[in-house]
C-alpha cells in the first residue's frame, strides 16, 4: 500500500458508514472503485505491515483454483479481521460463501466492490439485509477541477446552488475562469483514468463499454451471447441519437429483437451505468415500461462513441441528467421544459440565447444555462450543477 496516493480522495469516501460490518461500493468499472478502497486501507492502518487487514481482488487467478470462504477462514485465523475484496462479481458463487462468512465470522469487516449490476438480492444468497450498498459515480465537475487542477472548492447542495448560486460563482470566478474548464471536463473529466493521459482515453471508455455488454452482461443478467452483437448494435444506435424519444416498435426492428427483449436490454443498459433512462413519474416505473427519454451516461462516454460530431445540447443534457442522479430524482418533465428534479424543481436545460418560454408561469422554475459564468435572475450556470458532489 506504500504506492497508495492520498493527494486526492474522493468525497465519497466521507459518505461511506465505514463502522458496519458488510459494504458493497458499486460502480461502473472504471470510475475509481480500487483507489477508494487502497485509500481507506491506507487512511486507517497506514503503510505498516499488520495482520489486521487485507486487501484482494477476485479477478485474481488465485480463486480460479482456490476457495473464497476458506481464504476467508484463513485470513481470520491469523488474525484478520477487515477484509477488502474487489471485484467480487467476478468469483461464481461469490455471495454464498461472503454470506456464510459474514454470520460465522461476527467480529469480521467487509468491504465488497462490484459492477453496477450486482444484484444482492438473489433467492437464498440475498446479502440485501446484512449489506449497505453504495453508488460511486465517475467525478463530478468539481472533484475533476480538484483531482486534475488542484482547485479545491467544497460541495454544494442543490438548495444552495438555487437560492445562493451568484456567491459560489463568485468564488470560483475568483480563482478560475470555469468555463473553459468546464469544456474540458465535458470531454475528458469524468473517469479518473484521464491520469494516465488522454492519448488512450476514449479507447479505454470504448473497452469498458465492451467489457460489460460482453462479459458483465451474460454473467450478471444472463444474456444470450448470441444476442452480444444486437446490444452493441443498440449501443451503437443510441449513441448516435441521444437524447432519444423512445419509439420502441422503431428502434426494436432497428435492433432486430423483439420489444420486450428491447425494454429488458434497455433497462440492463441502465442498471450497467451505459444509459440513463428518464420516465415522467420515477417513482411508479413498471417493470419492462416503456421509458420516456433516454441518454447515454455521462458526456465522456458521448463523445467516445459517437461516429458524428456531438451535439452541443446532446451533451448539455447528458451533463445535467448525470450530475443530477447522482443523489437527486430526476424525471422527464410533464410540461414543456427537460426535466423535473425531486418532484419540486422544473429546470430546462440550454444555451445562452435560452428565452424561458418552456418554463413561464411555472413555480420553482429555472433555466440551466451553458456558457453563463454567473446567476441570472433565473438562469443559472449550466456547470454549476457539477458542484453537487
Amino acid at each position: 500500500m506504500q504506492t497508495v496516493n492520498l493527494d486526492f480522495v474522493r468525497g465519497i469516501m466521507d459518505e461511506i458508514d465505514w463502522k458496519e460490518r458488510l459494504l458493497m461500493i458499486k460502480g461502473q468499472k472504471g470510475v475509481g472503485k480500487t483507489t477508494l478502497m487502497t485509500q481507506r486501507i491506507m487512511q486507517t492502518f497506514g503503510a505498516t505491515n499488520t495482520t489486521d487487514v487485507l486487501y484482494a481482488s477476485l479477478d485474481n487467478i488465485y480463486f480460479t483454483n482456490h476457495n473464497l470462504l476458506d481464504f476467508i477462514e484463513q485470513f481470520h485465523a491469523k488474525g484478520g479481521r477487515y477484509l477488502f475484496l474487489d471485484e467480487v462479481h467476478k468469483y461464481v458463487g461469490w455471495s454464498l460463501e461472503i454470506k456464510n462468512a459474514y454470520d460465522e465470522f461476527t467480529d469480521m469487516h467487509f468491504v465488497l466492490s462490484g459492477s453496477s449490476l450486482v444484484n444482492l438480492a438473489e433467492g437464498e444468497t440475498d446479502l440485501s439485509r446484512r449489506c449497505i450498498t453504495y453508488n460511486m459515480p465517475g467525478l463530478s465537475f468539481r472533484e475533476f477541477m480538484q483531482m486534475f487542477h488542484h482547485i479545491t472548492f467544497r460541495r454544494r447542495t442543490l438548495q444552495e446552488i438555487l437560492t445562493e448560486g451568484n456567491a459560489v460563482c463568485a468564488e470560483v470566478n475568483s480563482q478560475i475562469r470555469p468555463l473553459p474548464l468546464f469544456a474540458e471536463y465535458l470531454q475528458y473529466g469524468y473517469y479518473p483514468f484521464l491520469a494516465e493521459g488522454r492519448s488512450n482515453y476514449y479507447l479505454r471508455i470504448e473497452n469498458i463499454v465492451n467489457t460489460i455488454i460482453e462479459s458483465e452482461l451474460p454473467q450478471l443478467r444472463k444474456i444470450d451471447i448470441a444476442n452480444i452483437r444486437k446490444v452493441k448494435s443498440l449501443m451503437a444506435i443510441l449513441s448516435t441519437s441521444v437524447p432519444y424519444s423512445i419509439d420502441t416498435v422503431k428502434l426494436s426492428t432497428m435492433a432486430e429483437i423483439s420489444r420486450t427483449t428491447l425494454l429488458q436490454y434497455l433497462q440492463n443498459l441502465d442498471d450497467a451505468r451505459l444509459v440513463k433512462l428518464l420516465y415522467s413519474d420515477a417513482t411508479n416505473v413498471k417493470r419492462l415500461q416503456k421509458p420516456d427519454k433516454l441518454y447515454l451516461e455521462n458526456p465522456n462516454m458521448l463523445h467516445a462513441l459517437a461516429t458524428m460530431p456531438v451535439n452541443e445540447g446532446t451533451e448539455r443534457e447528458v451533463f445535467f441528467v448525470n450530475q443530477l442522479s447522482a443523489s437527486h430524482i430526476v424525471e422527464y418533465s410533464k410540461t414543456s421544459a427537460d426535466f423535473t428534479i425531486d418532484h419540486r424543481y422544473t429546470i430546462e436545460v440550454g444555451g445562452k440565447s435560452k428565452d424561458g418560454k418552456q418554463i413561464a408561469n411555472l413555480d420553482n422554475a429555472y433555466i440551466a444555462a451553458a456558457n453563463e459564468e454567473y446567476v441570472l435572475g433565473n438562469k443559472i450556470p449550466l456547470w454549476l450543477f457539477g458542484m453537487l458532489y
